[in-house]
C-alpha cells in the first residue's frame, strides 16, 4: 500500500515522503497514530502544494534576511558605557546591549543570540562585529564604544 508519511518514522521515511509499506502496517500501526495517510491521487497533490508554498516561504524569508544585511551593513551602533581612570571599561559591552542599541537607534530589532561576538568588548574603540540573520546570510555591523 501507498502511504504518504505526515512525520518521520524510523525504518520507514521522512515526513511528506511516498512510501511502499505492508497493508497491515498501515492499518494497525501508521493510520492509527496519524503517522500516515493513503497516497491517493488528491492527498499526493494535496503535498506537492504544500511543498510548493514552503518553498515559496523559504524563498521569500531568504529575501528578507538579504535586505536586512545590506542594510545592516550600513550601520553603526553606538554604545555608550561608563569608564574608569584611563578609558578602562567596567565590565564589558555584551551583544545584549548592542542589540538594544541597534532597536533604540535604528528600530530593528535582532535577537542578541544571532550577535556573534568573537570576544567580549573590553576596550573603547570601533568594532565590527558579524550578525547571522539568516543561516545563508550573515552581515557585518559596526559598533562604536565610547565613554560616557
Amino acid at each position: 500500500m501507498k502511504v504518504i508519511l505526515q512525520a518521520d518514522v524510523k525504518g520507514t521515511g521522512k515526513k511528506g515522503q511516498v512510501c511502499e509499506v505492508a497493508d497491515g502496517y498501515a492499518r494497525n500501526f501508521l493510520f492509527p497514530k496519524k503517522l500516515a495517510v493513503e497516497a491517493t491521487t488528491g492527498n499526493i497533490q494535496d503535498i506537492s502544494h504544500k511543498k510548493a508554498a514552503e518553498e515559496r516561504r523559504k524563498a521569500k524569508e531568504k529575501e528578507d534576511a538579504i535586505v536586512l544585511g545590506n542594510k545592516l551593513n550600513d550601520l553603526q551602533v553606538d554604545v555608550k558605557i561608563r569608564t574608569g581612570e584611563g578609558g578602562r571599561i567596567f565590565g564589558s559591552v555584551t551583544s545584549k546591549e548592542i542589540a538594544e542599541g541597534l532597536k533604540k537607534q535604528h528600530g530593528i530589532e535582532i535577537d542578541k543570540r544571532k550577535l556573534e561576538l568573537k570576544e567580549p568588548i573590553k576596550a573603547l574603540g570601533t568594532y565590527e562585529i558579524s550578525v547571522k540573520v539568516h543561516p545563508d546570510v550573515t552581515a557585518k555591523l559596526r559598533v562604536y564604544v565610547s565613554a560616557i
